[in-house]
């Protein structure tokens, strides 16, 4: 017979205590984030809803936030907002002012949609994760949920599980794939009445549903800012999430959890086209780990009303990712599909070129790590880092044409520039490296936007 000892028991004890966590910010925030995102450094963010069949923003003339075309009802319907007369004069004048936004559900129609076809774009263009807008803050859902009765993709518009197809779709093509979630809704009735019981009846069970059904590797919130996170009962949440949950133990989630939480509690730091509140986050040090999101263009979900000059060239997306991930963070980019499931083909192709250069260099940004000698990133930046074990990556945003010094280093067993076979001239003062480049030509250069130097074992 097999017997414990009390010191068994009592140590066995001891660590399963040590795995709980409990419901308060001291105890959520000292769960580490999975090695798994900070290994991954890219990922699709997607914003697909009812928003999508008008897909209508303006692109000039207003504020970052005014330009959200998934914004729409709400900027239809709140005088206070800097874009309320524009979004009326187009709707009123496309569709009549009788025609409701509900009504905008007979044309989610999602006949073209193709997790398997959506899945493989997004693995060619190196992206490592996905996440999917589960409900945006119109709080239609693209999952059958039983809170949002015919108020769902499965009950109403395209009567398919829009959610679990695609979660399905990312995870057989080796994808990780989570979902974004919006806490609160713009029209509930429920939300207005009585946000206690709209938080235990409505929001809770939504959660728990996509967590238990689908099993996400991300649950990544927002529309936090009405409520602190005791009132929404966050921490509450996010025990059960990493305690009793079948994700617990690499579920990634952000910090918008309450009006006082971003930047402060929860998992990843969050920045949303380089904005932090009102402070400008291009350049600044972010200690804690962290997450760039962004769209190709002006708005998250689709707007049929940008222009060429509103969508981010395929040079500017490297140079956005080369600068997230030198500065110990994380992109997710935007994707907006069209109402019948189309992922329009510009982003199509921003997407491609971005894999190309990835297929190239990116052993200078999966795995890798911030180096913490690096020179502070400023808007003038043109020459980035970063570490993987013993080795340096330096990233020429611009092919150099002058030799490359680096400091802080020790000789190197060797320097190479990524995509091409040869080995590159160096020269060694102390701790500092001198890296000549080669003479790249039409020719023989490997890649475009960005160019890596290799420093191997340059790292104590």
């Amino acid at each position: 017979m097999f017997r414990f000892s009390f010191g068994f028991i009592l140590l066995t004890a001891t660590l399963l205590l040590a795995q709980s966590y409990q419901p308060n910010w001291q105890s959520i925030d000292s769960r580490p984030i999975p090695d798994w995102f900070k290994d991954s450094k890219f990922g699709i963010f997607i914003h697909w809803g009812l928003y999508s069949v008008p897909a209508w923003g303006p692109t000039q003339g207003v504020g970052v936030y005014e330009k959200y075309a998934e914004w729409y009802w709400y900027s239809l319907t709140h005088p206070s907002r800097e874009s309320y007369e524009q979004f009326n004069i187009f709707h009123n004048r496309t569709y009549g002012d009788d025609f409701k936004y509900q009504d905008f559900v007979q044309g989610f129609t999602c006949e073209m949609f193709e997790p398997d076809e959506w899945a493989r774009i997004f693995k060619e263009a190196g992206a490592r994760y996905v996440v999917l807008t589960s409900k945006h803050h119109e709080g239609f859902c693209l999952w059958p949920s039983e809170q949002a009765w015919n108020w769902n993709a499965v009950d109403v518009g395209p009567n398919r599980d829009l959610a679990g197809d695609l979660i399905t779709a990312a995870h057989d093509a080796g994808l990780k794939m989570g979902y974004y979630y919006s806490l609160y809704e713009w029209k509930n009735p429920l939300y207005h009445a009585d946000v206690d019981a709209y938080v235990e009846q409505h929001m809770l069970p939504q959660m728990r549903d996509l967590v238990n059904r689908y099993k996400p590797d991300i649950l990544w919130t927002d529309g936090e800012w009405d409520h602190p996170s005791e009132v929404w009962r966050s921490a509450e949440f996010l025990a059960w999430l990493y305690n009793e949950s079948p994700v617990k133990d690499h579920v990634v989630v952000n910090d918008r959890w309450g009006k006082e939480t971003r930047g402060k509690h929860g998992g990843i730091w969050t920045t949303e086209y380089d904005l932090v509140h009102s402070d400008n986050a291009s350049s600044m040090e972010l200690e804690h780990y962290w997450e760039e999101c962004r769209g190709i263009g002006t708005s998250f979900g689709y707007n049929r009303n940008e222009y060429l000059d509103n969508y981010s060239t395929s040079k500017e997306l490297v140079h956005i990712l080369i600068n997230k991930v030198a500065r110990g963070g994380n992109l997710l980019l935007n994707v907006g599909p069209t109402a019948d499931g189309r992922i329009p083909v510009i982003m199509q192709q921003r997407l491609k070129d971005m894999g190309d250069w990835l297929h190239i260099n990116g052993e200078a940004i999966y795995h890798t790590r911030k180096w913490d000698d690096a020179p502070k990133v400023t808007p003038e930046t043109t020459v980035y880092f970063t570490t993987k074990g013993n080795d340096l990556y330096v990233i020429c945003t611009e092919f150099p044409t002058e030799p490359v010094r680096v400091n802080n280093v020790i000789e190197p067993s060797g320097v190479t520039l990524l995509g091409l076979p040869q080995d590159v001239s160096f020269s060694m003062n102390g701790t500092s490296i001198t890296i000549k480049p080669p003479v790249i030509t039409v020719a023989n250069t490997p890649c475009e936007h960005a160019w890596v130097f290799k420093l191997a074992g340059a790292l104590d």
